[in-house]
């Protein structure tokens, strides 16, 4: 390297106090000291950055292109200096948390919720993403805990079975099927059906139901997401299949929820990397989720 965090210091020094001997005194050393410092700074990256005239420097143009990096520079060290000493006092943490989609419009407001209450020091973030994304997040160290069904795990995750959850079926009031109280999947052949793209997990799922029953369940329209499924029932364009956890909290009075007759269930799992410990704001996180769901 031709400059180092030491010359960075003493050069951005003396071009806030404007002379040497303010640069000294902030920095608590000699005017000879941070003289020799700066000839061998210009040496090294071979520019002159400062014009010795009457007495008094002046920074060089090329001084004043390199003051406006280091400064970044300087404010970015300071930053992870105060991110240090929060972490140290306990002042301020961060909680960085990916779901899938639809757990966005069920569990995870619950969760953040009753989390923020206790923690109201920690900033959270929660972005929301498709299964496959945020595996990769995970392994990628975007976040800490992702919450999602995701029936393929991966060796480097720990998983965190939090609760299983079955299909209901949103179908438009005015629909004949309307009326059953509970609804098989026979019922639902030759029904225009909204089910979901077949990277989705869901998928995977629906098509369990469907052999176990020995039935063929076609879908008119495929979404990625149980709350666009559910919006294009309430307007009437077919019968969604949502999952019984994101139905609970969906409601419009166009639109009836009915249980699907199945035993299959959707698993919903918290992950984390293996092999790296959690922070204490994500250990408490987990917990909360475990509180939440039964």
């Amino acid at each position: 390297m031709k400059i180092n965090l030491r010359q960075i210091e003493v050069f951005r020094a003396i071009m806030l106090a404007r002379s040497i001997s303010g640069a000294a005194k902030v920095l608590n050393v000699s005017q000879p000291a941070v003289s020799r410092l700066v000839a061998y700074t210009e040496q090294r990256l071979g520019i002159q950055l400062f014009e010795r005239i009457k007495g008094r420097i002046y920074p060089t143009p090329e001084a004043n292109r390199l003051f406006m990096e280091v400064d970044s520079l300087y404010q970015y060290v300071t930053r992870v200096n105060e991110v240090a000493e929060d972490l140290i006092h306990q002042r301020t943490a961060y909680l960085r948390v990916a779901c899938s989609a639809n757990l966005s419009q069920s569990l995870m407001p619950r969760a953040i919720s009753a989390f923020a209450r206790a923690h109201p020091d920690v900033q959270v973030v929660l972005r929301t993403m498709s299964p496959g994304a945020l595996l990769q997040a995970l392994l990628e160290r975007q976040f800490e805990i992702g919450v999602a069904h995701m029936p393929i795990g991966h060796p480097n995750l720990r998983v965190h079975p939090l609760c299983e959850t079955g299909w209901s079926v949103a179908i438009p009031r005015s629909h004949p099927l309307a009326r059953r109280r509970k609804i098989q999947v026979q019922d639902l052949e030759g029904q225009k059906l909204i089910g979901y793209a077949s990277d989705i997990p869901f998928a995977q799922s629906l098509r369990d139901v469907a052999e176990r029953a020995g039935s063929l369940l076609r879908f008119s329209i495929e979404v990625q997401q149980a709350h666009v499924a559910w919006a294009l029932a309430e307007e009437q364009t077919g019968i969604a299949l949502v999952d019984t956890l994101t139905a609970s909290r969906l409601a419009h009075p166009d639109v009836v929820v009915k249980p699907l007759a199945t035993d299959v269930r959707v698993n919903v799992d918290a992950f984390h990397l293996l092999y790296e410990p959690l922070g204490r704001p994500a250990k408490d996180f987990l917990k909360t989720l475990k509180t939440l769901t039964p």
